[in-house]
Order: structure tokens, then C-alpha cells, then sequence
């Protein structure tokens, strides 16, 4: 069963790692996607650029309204995923809490349809 990693953590403290910190985090998210690599659960995963690259769109009265950045206000932001293809939500869960941003954001796991 296929399900989503989407990682949320709060960019403006990410910001405020010094270049050591983030290397550090990149090669912990380096050992995390070779360990689902290995043993076949990973079906493909990929960082976000930051939330003031996004756009949004919404279609009102059919026509396409465009805003810059979410679309809410939140305290975190979608950062990445992880799609992985495991045997069921306890296994999903398991690896969620293995996530680097797990210890100071927030892993939603959800199922995929197929």
C-alpha cells in the first residue's frame, strides 16, 4: 500500500541554522532515503522549495485567480515527501517517525488512492 510522507516544519527556523546544522540534517535525510531504498519501500521523494516560490490557484466564476506563497496561514509549511509503498499504516507510521523533521515539525502520513 502506497503512502505519503509530507513533511511540515516552520521555514523561518530552518533559516536560522547555521550552514553546519543544515549539512548535518541533509546527510541524517541522506541515511533516512538510502534506508528505505534498501529495503525496496521508497518509491520516490523530493525537497520543496521554499513557500515564497509557490503560487496559488483558485478558479472563481470560471477564471483562474493567481496569489503568491500558501494557501493559508499556517505556523509550518510543506517542506517535501516521501511516496513509499509499504504493507500497511503501522509500517507507514513507523517510518514516518524515522523522518529527520519528525523531531521539530510534524509528519502527516496519508494513504494514496490507486
Amino acid at each position: 500500500m502506497k503512502y505519503m510522507l509530507l513533511i511540515y516544519d516552520t521555514e523561518a527556523d530552518f533559516e536560522k541554522l547555521t550552514q553546519k546544522q543544515i549539512a548535518e540534517i541533509m546527510e541524517e535525510y541522506g541515511r533516512f532515503s538510502a534506508a528505505l531504498k534498501e529495503c525496496g519501500a521508497h518509491v520516490s521523494s523530493h525537497r520543496l522549495r521554499p513557500v515564497a516560490s509557490a503560487t496559488c490557484v483558485r478558479t472563481r466564476n470560471g477564471q483562474p485567480m493567481l496569489t503568491d506563497g500558501p494557501f493559508a496561514e499556517t505556523k509550518e509549511q510543506l517542506g517535501g515527501y516521501y511516496l513509499i509503498n509499504v504493507t500497511d499504516l503501522d509500517e507507514a507510521l513507523q517510518w514516518a517517525a524515522k523522518v529527520p523533521s519528525a523531531r521539530f515539525g510534524s509528519i502527516e502520513v496519508r494513504p494514496v488512492w490507486e
